[in-house]
């Protein structure tokens, strides 16, 4: 897999961090994609019932079939990921993304997410889903900048929902 010699060289004067993706290594890495993600969620809600989001705590066996990739930086640290899940035979669908408040807008978040989109083409799905909050609109531009549209609303148990939609793009099956 070629994701451990996907780096990403910090620019000479630039902000952006070097850092590399990997899969997640559950036996190190999930305090820190879980303490990643709810800080994340803390920053958009203000305030965050850790009680909601058990997955967090296990999310291969959660997800079967799933794959969560983190971005670390040059000293080890978590700081984005996001775990890609089958659906079912033509959809996946992209959940836990998160990137390190210091990190946004520097190349990581799309990193994460094109290497989730590349996981669900190399298995063969017609489409990735995924959803957010409905007012979360930096959210919403990040993935619309993506190739992802919205394509339905919905409200859900903490507000409305925007769900979007990319289509795979065609494989040699």
């Amino acid at each position: 897999m070629p994701s451990d010699d996907h780096h990403r060289e910090r620019p000479a004067g630039g902000t952006p961090p070097e850092f590399r993706l990997r899969d997640l290594r559950p036996d190190t890495d999930t305090a820190a994609v879980r303490a990643l993600v709810l800080a994340g969620l803390e920053q958009h809600w203000g305030v965050v019932d850790t009680t909601l989001n058990p997955d967090l705590d296990d999310l291969p066996g959660t997800h079967p079939g799933s794959r969560t990739v983190v971005a670390v930086d040059v000293d080890g640290r978590v700081i984005g990921t996001g775990t890609v899940v089958p659906r079912d035979a033509t959809t996946a669908e992209v959940v836990r993304m998160s990137v390190d408040a210091g990190c946004r807008r520097s190349g990581v978040g799309r990193a994460v997410l094109d290497e989730l989109v590349a996981t669900a083409e190399r298995w063969g799905t017609e489409r990735v889903v995924l959803e957010t909050t409905a007012t979360w609109t930096d959210t919403i531009a990040f993935y619309e900048r993506n190739g992802f549209r919205v394509t339905h609303h919905d409200d859900g148990p903490f507000g409305r929902d925007a769900w979007f939609e990319r289509r795979a793009a065609p494989t040699d099956r």
